[in-house]
Order: structure tokens, then C-alpha cells, then sequence
């Protein structure tokens, strides 16, 4: 089992930065590819990112690329996602989640969950 705690969350104006954080509960922590989904309003969930268990490969949708970095540290059972430039077509409550498979982009293929965080970018 493995509980995830999402925080960082806010409000900030358009080409502000944030770092989300996901902290997670168990000593297996490393063993799990890590990813940040998102969800707004009225939209589906969708992919923002993920990074495998020892923080080598990473993966991005590419309306983030070159603007967010997932990062890891598996000491601190800890996954951030740095957010900068952020535009008001971010907002959406992001999510954290886990899996032991090798990262992946389907939410439907992770395992747990944390409850979210709130990111609202004013224009």
C-alpha cells in the first residue's frame, strides 16, 4: 500500500512558477514509477507527466514541455513537479499517482492515488 499526499497548489498569475510536491507513505517508495495528471473542469483527466522508479527516464505531454520538470527523490519519498511559465490553460486540480510498472501515461495504469491539489493561474 502506498498513500500519496499531494501539496503546493495555489494561485498565481500567468508566467508564475509553482512546485507541486507528492509525498509518499511505505519504504518501497523507489520501487514505483511516479506520475502528475490533471483535471479541469468539465475536461477529462490528462497526462502532465511521469518519471521512472530511479528518476532516469521522464516523460511529458507536450503542451509542458521545456515549462515543467518531474523530479524525484527517492530519500525523501518525494515527487515534485516544477511548473514554470505557467498560462491560465493550466488550471486544473493535479493529481500524483503510483505504479510498479515502468511509467505510464494511461491513468487507468496506476495503482494509487493522492486526493489532489488545487493550481489556478489568473490571467
Amino acid at each position: 500500500q502506498v498513500q500519496l499526499v499531494e501539496s503546493g497548489g495555489g494561485l498565481v498569475q500567468a508566467g508564475g512558477s509553482l512546485r507541486l510536491s507528492c509525498a509518499a507513505s511505505g519504504r518501497t517508495f523507489s520501487s514505483y514509477s511516479m506520475a502528475w495528471f490533471r483535471q479541469a473542469p468539465g475536461k477529462e483527466r490528462e497526462f502532465v507527466a511521469a518519471i521512472s522508479w530511479g528518476g532516469v527516464r521522464t516523460y511529458y505531454i507536450d503542451s509542458v514541455k521545456g515549462r515543467f520538470t518531474i523530479s524525484r527523490d527517492n530519500a525523501r519519498n518525494t515527487v515534485y513537479l516544477q511548473m514554470n511559465s505557467l498560462k491560465p490553460e493550466d488550471t486544473a486540480t493535479y493529481y500524483c499517482a503510483a505504479t510498479l510498472s515502468g511509467p505510464k501515461i494511461r491513468g487507468d495504469e496506476y495503482d494509487y492515488w493522492g486526493q489532489g491539489t488545487q493550481v489556478t493561474v489568473s490571467s
